[in-house]
């Protein structure tokens, strides 16, 4: 079976990328080929006119520079937009067309059939709309991806991630486990004591937890290489 996952988080700026391009170096220092993909990017800023005045994905293009993915842009991120919103709103707000599911769909097929894992970083988080009426959930469940949920490692976090997994379950969606972020350096008590308060509160698997600043641990990767 081919390892696949879709990297998603409690909500915008627990981690997502840091955490995508973690994974995506080790999988590659495994002599995986690695494809990965960031279907639709919003917050883009537009290159020089002399670069063409695209729109650059700094996100995909990191992960995909940290995975060793030499798949075209075009294919990992198809839809990218100014405005930092959900991408429909976005669209909408630059006068753009929506991300199209379909689309989608196909470029995930090209670059999972040229590698040996795959990692899609999702946006926001889980129910944020991909297209109106069609989250990240959906696709996950549309494009049979596990999720990996980034967990702010900090006060407050146990909420949201208690959240995210049980909307997760009731779409349905495999769940391969969840990592806690240290988003800050200095570890509050909460972020001492999350990884045990959520090993009580859900039988969701954990999958460890990233230090701020620090590589990710190998047992990280070997859970989801067993998972896979």
């Amino acid at each position: 079976m081919k390892l696949k996952f879709l990297i998603t988080g409690t909500d915008t700026g627990v981690g997502k990328s840091t955490v995508g391009c973690a994974i995506g170096f080790a999988l590659r220092a495994r002599a995986l080929r690695v494809g990965v993909m960031k279907p639709a990017e919003t917050g883009c800023e537009a290159r020089l006119e002399a670069d063409g005045g695209a729109l650059e994905p700094a996100d995909a293009r990191a992960l995909a520079l940290a995975s060793g993915c030499d798949q075209p842009l075009d294919l990992i991120c198809p839809f990218r937009y100014r405005s930092p919103l959900a991408p429909p709103a976005a669209a909408e707000l630059d006068a753009l067309d929506p991300p199209d599911i379909v689309r989608i769909a196909d470029c995930y097929a090209k670059i999972e059939a040229a590698s040996d894992a795959v990692l899609v970083e999702g946006a926001g988080g889980l129910a944020v709309p991909i297209a109106w009426g069609f989250d990240y959930a959906d696709l996950a469940a549309l494009l049979d991806l596990p999720l990996i949920v980034v967990i702010a490692n900090k006060l407050g976090c146990l909420n949201a991630a208690l959240l995210t997994l049980s909307y997760a379950r009731a779409k349905r969606v495999k769940i391969a486990g969840w990592l806690l972020n240290d988003v800050e350096p200095a570890l509050s008590p909460a972020a001492r004591t999350n990884a045990a308060s959520l090993a009580r509160m859900t039988d969701v698997p954990s999958l460890g937890v990233m230090r701020h600043k620090e590589p990710l641990a190998k047992t990280v990767i070997e859970k989801l290489l067993a998972r896979g």
